[in-house]
Protein backbone atom coordinates (compact mmCIF):
# COMPACT_ATOMS: atom_id res chain seq x y z
CA UNK A 1 0.00 0.00 0.00
CA UNK A 2 1.27 3.52 -0.96
CA UNK A 3 0.73 6.47 1.17
CA UNK A 4 -1.24 9.43 -0.63
CA UNK A 5 -0.72 12.71 0.25
CA UNK A 6 -3.95 15.03 -0.11
CA UNK A 7 -4.44 18.25 -0.57
CA UNK A 8 -5.70 18.87 3.13
CA UNK A 9 -2.64 17.42 4.24
CA UNK A 10 -0.81 20.60 2.39
CA UNK A 11 -3.80 23.18 4.18
CA UNK A 12 -2.90 21.73 7.91
CA UNK A 13 0.95 22.35 7.59
CA UNK A 14 -0.33 26.26 5.86
CA UNK A 15 -1.98 26.66 8.72
CA UNK A 16 0.82 25.43 11.10
CA UNK A 17 3.24 27.66 9.31
CA UNK A 18 0.83 30.71 9.82
CA UNK A 19 0.74 29.70 14.03
CA UNK A 20 4.66 30.01 13.67
CA UNK A 21 4.73 32.93 12.06
CA UNK A 22 1.79 34.12 14.31
CA UNK A 23 4.39 32.91 17.86
CA UNK A 24 7.38 34.20 16.39
CA UNK A 25 6.82 36.80 13.39
CA UNK A 26 9.51 37.17 10.53
CA UNK A 27 7.50 37.38 7.47
CA UNK A 28 9.21 34.15 6.06
CA UNK A 29 6.97 31.39 7.56
CA UNK A 30 3.82 33.09 6.04
CA UNK A 31 5.16 32.80 2.40
CA UNK A 32 5.83 29.33 3.11
CA UNK A 33 2.30 29.04 4.51
CA UNK A 34 1.31 30.48 1.34
CA UNK A 35 3.06 27.66 -0.87
CA UNK A 36 1.92 25.02 1.51
CA UNK A 37 -2.16 26.42 0.60
CA UNK A 38 -1.19 26.62 -3.35
CA UNK A 39 0.22 23.54 -3.29
CA UNK A 40 -2.50 21.77 -1.80
CA UNK A 41 -4.86 23.45 -4.19
CA UNK A 42 -2.76 22.48 -7.38
CA UNK A 43 -3.42 18.75 -5.75
CA UNK A 44 -7.11 19.36 -5.28
CA UNK A 45 -7.08 20.29 -8.77
CA UNK A 46 -4.76 17.64 -9.97
CA UNK A 47 -5.24 14.37 -7.32
CA UNK A 48 -2.99 12.18 -9.31
CA UNK A 49 0.16 14.37 -8.86
CA UNK A 50 3.75 12.45 -6.97
CA UNK A 51 4.66 13.02 -4.27
CA UNK A 52 8.02 14.85 -5.90
CA UNK A 53 6.41 16.99 -7.67
CA UNK A 54 4.44 18.45 -4.77
CA UNK A 55 7.60 18.84 -2.78
CA UNK A 56 8.64 20.53 -6.04
CA UNK A 57 6.20 22.96 -6.54
CA UNK A 58 6.01 23.85 -2.47
CA UNK A 59 10.04 24.67 -2.81
CA UNK A 60 9.69 26.69 -5.91
CA UNK A 61 7.02 28.52 -4.38
CA UNK A 62 8.70 29.17 -0.99
CA UNK A 63 11.64 30.32 -2.84
CA UNK A 64 9.34 32.68 -5.04
CA UNK A 65 7.41 34.06 -2.82
CA UNK A 66 10.26 34.78 -0.54
CA UNK A 67 12.21 36.47 -2.65
CA UNK A 68 9.61 38.20 -4.47
CA UNK A 69 8.35 40.03 -0.87
CA UNK A 70 11.46 40.62 0.23
CA UNK A 71 12.49 42.47 -3.28
CA UNK A 72 9.21 44.44 -2.48
CA UNK A 73 9.85 45.16 1.21
CA UNK A 74 13.35 46.39 -0.15
CA UNK A 75 12.06 49.31 -2.33
CA UNK A 76 8.96 49.96 -0.25
CA UNK A 77 10.26 50.01 3.55
CA UNK A 78 7.45 50.28 6.15
CA UNK A 79 7.71 53.84 7.39
CA UNK A 80 7.04 54.57 11.29
CA UNK A 81 5.77 57.64 13.19
CA UNK A 82 8.03 56.32 15.67
CA UNK A 83 11.02 55.29 14.58
CA UNK A 84 12.90 55.00 18.00
CA UNK A 85 9.75 53.52 19.97
CA UNK A 86 11.81 50.27 21.36
CA UNK A 87 15.40 51.70 21.43
CA UNK A 88 15.31 53.96 24.99
CA UNK A 89 18.54 55.65 24.56
CA UNK A 90 18.26 57.03 20.86
CA UNK A 91 14.99 58.80 21.67
CA UNK A 92 16.95 61.32 23.98
CA UNK A 93 19.83 62.26 21.17
CA UNK A 94 19.34 65.97 20.84
CA UNK A 95 18.19 66.50 24.46
CA UNK A 96 19.77 69.58 26.75
CA UNK A 97 20.56 67.72 29.89
CA UNK A 98 22.25 68.60 32.99
CA UNK A 99 25.23 66.72 34.19
CA UNK A 100 24.70 64.99 37.34
CA UNK A 101 28.34 63.94 38.31
CA UNK A 102 31.13 66.44 36.59
CA UNK A 103 33.03 64.50 33.61
CA UNK A 104 36.76 64.02 34.96
CA UNK A 105 39.01 61.98 31.79
CA UNK A 106 36.08 62.17 29.20
CA UNK A 107 33.41 60.26 31.58
CA UNK A 108 30.75 61.51 33.61
CA UNK A 109 26.59 60.76 34.40
CA UNK A 110 23.44 62.34 33.56
CA UNK A 111 20.08 61.62 35.77
CA UNK A 112 17.10 61.12 32.68
CA UNK A 113 13.93 60.45 33.55
CA UNK A 114 14.40 57.96 36.39
CA UNK A 115 17.67 56.70 35.35
CA UNK A 116 20.99 57.40 35.68
CA UNK A 117 23.28 57.05 32.35
CA UNK A 118 26.79 56.97 31.39
CA UNK A 119 28.42 59.71 29.35
CA UNK A 120 31.31 60.53 27.41
CA UNK A 121 33.00 64.46 26.07
CA UNK A 122 34.72 67.07 27.27
CA UNK A 123 35.34 67.43 31.00
CA UNK A 124 32.66 69.41 32.35
CA UNK A 125 31.68 70.35 35.76
CA UNK A 126 28.76 68.98 37.65
CA UNK A 127 25.35 71.03 36.90
CA UNK A 128 27.12 71.76 33.69
CA UNK A 129 24.30 71.55 30.62
CA UNK A 130 24.87 69.46 28.10
CA UNK A 131 23.50 68.20 24.58
CA UNK A 132 23.29 64.39 23.50
CA UNK A 133 24.91 63.93 20.14
CA UNK A 134 25.22 60.15 19.79
CA UNK A 135 24.45 56.61 21.83
CA UNK A 136 27.35 54.28 21.79
CA UNK A 137 26.06 50.89 23.24
CA UNK A 138 24.85 52.22 26.31
CA UNK A 139 27.30 55.54 26.71
CA UNK A 140 26.29 58.46 25.22
CA UNK A 141 28.28 60.93 23.47
CA UNK A 142 27.98 64.66 24.74
CA UNK A 143 29.07 68.14 23.92
CA UNK A 144 28.63 71.23 26.44
CA UNK A 145 25.98 73.61 25.48
CA UNK A 146 27.64 77.60 25.31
Amino acid sequence: MVWQIDFWYWWIFAVLLVIIEILAPSFFALWMAIAAFMTGLALLLMPEMAWQIQLFIFALLSVFSIVLWRRYYLKNPILSDEPNLNRRGEQYIGRLVTLQTPIVDGIGKIRLDDSSWKVQGPDCPAGKKVRIVALNNVVFSVEPEE
